[in-house]
């Protein structure tokens, strides 16, 4: 199944073990963007596989906490736009989703392994891609331009995405 969504060949040379101790294979990030694009839209799937898709979907946006937990960003993002956005983390600065409606697959990952970079990156994505409206625009704000904290609640400094190219997300 990996295979036919990612088109990624993968053999046992390239499968490790992660953190949830679930077989996880080393695919190249366009495969995976191909793969989350397939799963969000259903389109080059059999049409028994799309209709899994669409109701493996459809469970993890109506019940988020079963996908990462209280307090994730998955959590928190899927219950704010539903089934118009769906987003798995990874491990080492993976992150991965899918934006149904405009048939987007994403796939980050952050050299450093670091999640919340990642996180502010996939909401500056989901920021210029999916259409929002005021509440979701202000809701979304605090993902793509993330207050860091130390350890007795003063604010330090911010997450801010610099790409000279492109005009900011918010």
């Amino acid at each position: 199944m990996l295979e036919n969504l990612s088109g990624a060949v993968l053999g046992d040379d390239r499968c490790a073990i992660d953190g949830c101790s679930v077989p996880t294979w080393a695919i190249p990030l366009q495969n995976l963007a191909r793969a989350f694009a397939k799963f969000g839209t259903g389109q080059g799937l059999a049409p028994e596989r799309a209709r899994a898709a669409a109701r493996l979907r459809a469970a993890c946006t109506q019940k988020p906490w079963h996908v990462a937990g209280t307090g994730r960003f998955c959590t928190e993002i899927m219950q704010l736009f539903g089934a118009r956005v769906f987003v798995k983390t990874g491990a080492e600065g993976v992150y991965c989703g899918a934006l149904p409606e405009q048939g987007l697959g994403i796939a980050i990952k952050c050299d450093d392994g670091a999640g919340r970079a990642a996180q502010a990156i996939m909401a500056a994505i989901i920021a210029r891609f999916l259409p929002l409206g005021d509440a979701e625009r202000a809701a979304l704000t605090r993902f793509v331009r993330p207050i860091l904290r130390n350890w007795n609640g003063f604010e330090v400094g911010s997450l801010q995405m610099m790409d000279r190219n492109l005009p900011p997300p918010l």
